[in-house]
């Protein structure tokens, strides 16, 4: 008769790191994002947090400020995203990017790095096929990542840019592509570590992936966005090169099949 109960507590133990783990960072009530709102997605309705159908993954304390690891993801069976946009209240400039995603992306699993200025929130807000909008977010201890110093010389910068790679992998069954763009996506908060000048805002604003005929993703970016930045997704086995079309501020357009 005393099994049960015994039973029952070491069930709650072994499952209380998970919970933790779970609930370690989420979002917190933010004074900023109560102002963006309406800006931002066009309403003063606050989306529903619903796991269900979209889940964000970023660390509590980050490593690198300049480098912050972001993973969006739905579980399988949850409705298709059509659009994303990915905001970080404290940031200079809040709006990260926004996204669209191609049906080969659903469910979607899909990783890329920011800049965090400041302990902040960090929020996906997604549009779903019917139109309606859920969120996910975290709460990110981090600082200074939009005024980071840019981890090359400008001379290695300007020799690399616009240089591309990508990757397919395989996990449990589903291809994941990588993808490695050179850019320095200057924020216009960075130095010059020799001159000491400000540098100015110089990044990726237009990305747009395809395999064959089939859209993969399209992004359009703000300064938030790290410098060399990589793109992980998971998709759906298709025919055909993946394509990439690439444009930054400067009106420079780099495009590359794989």
């Amino acid at each position: 008769m005393r099994i049960a109960p015994r039973l029952a507590l070491i069930l709650s133990l072994l499952a209380g790191p998970v919970l933790a783990q779970e609930v370690e960072n989420p979002l917190l009530p933010s004074p900023l994002w109560d102002d963006l709102r309406l800006s931002i997605i066009g309403t003063e309705d606050e989306p529903p947090l619903d796991p269900s159908v979209l889940l964000l993954d970023a660390p509590k304390r980050a490593d690198n400020p300049a480098l912050v690891p972001v993973r969006i993801t739905q579980p399988p069976g949850a409705p298709a995203i059509t659009q994303l946009v990915l905001v970080v209240d404290g940031n200079p400039a809040p709006v990260a990017a926004e996204f669209s995603f191609g049906k080969a992306l659903m469910p979607l699993d899909f990783e890329v790095r920011i800049r965090v200025n400041t302990y902040s929130d960090l929020r996906a807000i997604a549009t779903l096929e019917d139109g309606r909008q859920v969120m996910a977010g975290r709460y990110v201890k981090a600082s200074g990542g939009c005024a980071a110093p840019a981890g090359k010389s400008m001379d290695e910068v300007r020799a690399t840019m616009g240089e591309m790679r990508f990757r397919q992998s395989d996990e449990a069954g589903r291809p994941f592509g990588t993808l490695m763009i050179r850019h320095p996506n200057f924020s216009g908060l960075q130095r010059d570590q020799v001159s000491l000048l400000t540098i100015p805002a110089e990044f990726i604003q237009v990305l747009e992936v395809r395999q064959g005929e089939t859209p993969l993703f399209t992004m359009e970016a703000g300064i938030s966005i790290s410098e060399d930045p990589v793109f992980r997704f998971a998709h759906a086995p298709g025919q055909g090169a993946v394509t990439v079309h690439a444009q930054d501020t400067e009106g420079r357009v780099w495009d590359q099949s794989f």
